[in-house]
């Protein structure tokens, strides 16, 4: 599978998967907090943690709570947090199209000023394009 969107999705494209990569962002880093927050069944948590940390999204890091056994605790790596403009983006893109039943629990917004945190197209001249806009393809294949 050679297709670079292929290949991404084949990671995130899997259900559970993105939530995972959210849910670490907004600060829970622990498979229990993960388990409850996103729903997932255990075994399915744990697969998607496994290929996140090994495709480089995660990193796990060791934790001892004071009389139990070292467990691991997972945290984003710069390519994970390169995620978080598509997670903002399939977020837009639902409350936009989905409709009312798309309730948004969580809205993204910038730590400077609060203000609303969306994607956007910009090319690399800076302008920013419209997805109307006409794009040019360019196939490497």
């Amino acid at each position: 599978m050679n297709d670079g969107v292929a290949q991404v999705l084949s990671l995130v494209g899997e259900r559970w998967a993105l939530l995972v990569v959210r849910e670490v962002a907004l600060g829970l880093r622990r498979f229990n907090e993960l388990e409850a927050a996103t729903g997932a069944p255990r075994t399915v948590l744990s697969d998607r943690l496994r290929r996140l940390t090994a495709a480089g999204v995660l990193a796990p890091r060791p934790y001892r709570i004071p009389g139990s056994r070292e467990r691991t605790e997972y945290v984003l790596t710069d390519a994970g947090a390169d995620l978080l403009p598509l997670l903002a983006a399939v977020s837009d893109w639902g409350e936009r199209h989905l409709g009312a039943g798309a309730a948004q629990d969580v809205v993204y917004r910038h730590g400077g000023c609060g203000g609303r945190v969306t994607a956007r197209l910009v090319c690399e001249c800076g302008e920013e394009t419209s997805p109307h806009d006409r794009l040019i393809a360019q196939v490497n294949r």
